[in-house]
């Protein structure tokens, strides 16, 4: 029986779904649900951890963000914050300059926390859900310094990445069955926020 843990990069998994319109429907991840469906049958899920940023330029999705995290805290998820840091910009079609939003953090928290976690022992097998080939560096240092110790990967459904599927030393498929039956309720009873609905965006 093998230990594992499991670290989602949540942007690249919601960009992944945003981008095809027959996927948005299943945004309402709980992913601690989905975490389950790539453990073998007698290994041990020890841990999920979530790493992503709040849109603090939008109150409202800042609000509604902060209650879906409290939903996944609830199931056990570790919720690990980024920041977006606002960028100067230049658009060559209109030459003019702008400010836009930029996520900072993310890929770094995700790599200190698959090292830290080695380096504790705390999981025998680790499983990156994601597609950003930044990781890569911080799967091999995981592969040389603590060899008897696995890093596996999904890669977001739509989206592909052979250089993770090379680096690491086995991969899960993100199948569309596996978004369908990791969805919260439509309607969560929540002793904190209430009853909590699925956005009517994300029917």
């Amino acid at each position: 029986m093998a230990r594992v843990a499991v670290f989602v990069d949540g942007f690249n998994v919601y960009h992944a779904l945003e981008r095809n319109v027959n996927f948005r429907k299943y945004k309402w991840l709980d992913y601690a649900a989905l975490a389950r469906c790539y453990v073998r049958g007698q290994d041990e899920l020890v841990k999920v951890y979530l790493f992503t940023t709040p849109a603090t330029w939008d109150p409202r999705k800042v609000a509604r963000h902060r209650v879906y995290l409290h939903l996944q805290r609830r199931r056990g998820v570790e919720v690990v914050l980024g920041k977006f840091k606002m960028r100067d910009r230049h658009c060559l079609r209109c030459n003019q300059s702008y400010r836009s939003p930029e996520e900072k953090l993310t890929d770094v928290n995700i790599a200190v926390h698959l090292l830290q976690q080695a380096y504790l022992d705390a999981y025998d097998r680790a499983i990156l859900v994601t597609g950003d080939t930044d990781l890569l560096p911080a799967i091999q240092a995981v592969q040389q310094t603590f060899p008897t110790q696995e890093v596996g990967v999904v890669i977001p459904i739509g989206n592909k990445s052979n250089d993770l599927i090379a680096q690491c030393g086995f991969r899960f498929r993100m199948e569309e069955a596996h978004l369908a039956r990791s969805q919260f309720p439509d309607e969560v009873d929540d002793p904190t926020y209430g009853k909590v609905q699925r956005p009517p965006s994300w029917l």
